[in-house]
């Protein structure tokens, strides 16, 4: 072969070779080199490893190089590699944060500081989450101790005030208690412009309840009566023990002959309903006065005015008694006498039902 052109097919090579290298699209293999075998292998070789490349740059790992060589085992541990760091982002997005690299020089150095980081941060959180889970559980048991501990301290409040406001024994309100409310009612009957009445009872014959029977006997006697009496009462009513087997009641929106149909029905209902002793059956029957108050009446609704109106009630109790007892007698429906501070009744008590 001639020396000019031996040079010819030299450049050729080394021109091809080059643009194979550079040119952003592989050139075709020169008509003058085309019927060469090795320069043919060699350009499908390079071809090939170029699209391989180009491939893995893009991301596509899935691509097996079937060339061999230096540079094509170079390409396929770079490609093994990247498969590996594929797999451990995936373990890394799954918590794994224990994997590192030692094969990308600087890339493996951030990386392996990014998953530190990651590591020690959520280390740190998993820590501060486990304070905070201690600490939330022990807030929670100091809200439950609280909450227990207002809860008690309530219903220790609630209990003292009733046995402040309650008669020990028969669970009616105390005489102090029902005075309260009773001088308040008055008032409110009045700003109301309705009746309202007031009614004592007294337990018949109470004093050989205690000596046939004894205290214990009488003691329940006492808290039957309250209970039937309770039974009866409407729920704008009232009742307090007012002393001894003595019971005193007040009447809300009531007129005289309310007041006495009231107290009618508790005698009834208490002279229907024995007690139940141990030895047998023990009747009771209770007496009742009946006082009225109007709301035209002169005169302030204090205390005193009460207890002259509760006065009125126990010159009535007394009439029932001296008239055979288990009855209900009723005061006149006038104004309480309001001279002296004892506050007499007005004079007279009229009908009584039995």
């Amino acid at each position: 072969m001639p020396t000019d052109t031996c040079a010819q097919l030299v450049l050729a090579v080394i021109q091809h070779i080059d643009g194979l290298l550079s040119s952003p699209v592989p050139p075709s293999l020169p008509l003058e080199l085309e019927d060469n075998k090795e320069m043919r292998a060699l350009h499908d070789k390079v071809t090939a490893l170029r699209e391989h490349m180009t491939l893995v740059l893009k991301g596509d790992l899935s691509r097996e190089v079937g060339a061999r060589g230096y540079v094509a085992g170079l390409l396929k541990g770079h490609l093994a590699n990247l498969r590996h760091l594929t797999w451990q982002v995936e373990q890394v997005a799954k918590g794994d944060l224990s994997q590192r690299v030692d094969f990308m020089g600087e890339f493996s150095k951030a990386f392996n500081n990014m998953t530190w980081q990651l590591d020690t941060t959520m280390t740190n959180l998993r820590r501060t989450e486990e304070a905070l889970r201690r600490l939330t559980n022990s807030l929670k048991k100091e809200v439950e101790l609280r909450t227990a501990a207002v809860r008690a301290l309530k219903q220790s409040e609630a209990r003292f005030k009733y046995l402040a406001d309650h008669d020990p024994l028969t669970g009616a309100l105390n005489r102090r208690s029902f005075l309260d409310i009773a001088e308040a009612g008055l008032k409110a009957a009045q700003a109301r412009n309705t009746p309202c009445c007031i009614a004592l009872m007294d337990i018949d014959f109470f004093k050989k309840v205690n000596d046939e029977y004894g205290h214990h006997a009488g003691d329940l006697a006492l808290r039957h009566v309250v209970s039937l009496s309770i039974s009866s009462l409407r729920q704008a009513d009232n009742m307090g023990r007012y002393g001894g087997e003595e019971f005193i009641f007040f009447f809300s929106d009531a007129d005289l002959e309310q007041g006495k149909r009231g107290a009618e029905r508790m005698r009834a209902i208490i002279a229907g309903g024995p007690v139940v002793l141990a030895s047998g059956l023990l009747p009771l029957t209770v007496s009742l006065g009946v006082s009225v108050v109007l709301p035209e009446w002169p005169g302030e609704r204090h205390g005193t005015f009460l207890q002259r109106i509760i006065n009125m009630a126990d010159a009535a109790l007394y009439e029932a008694k001296q008239s055979g007892r288990n009855r209900v007698c009723a005061a006149p429906a006038t104004p309480p006498d309001c001279a002296g501070e004892g506050g007499a009744c007005a004079p007279g008590v009229s009908n009584c039902i039995r």
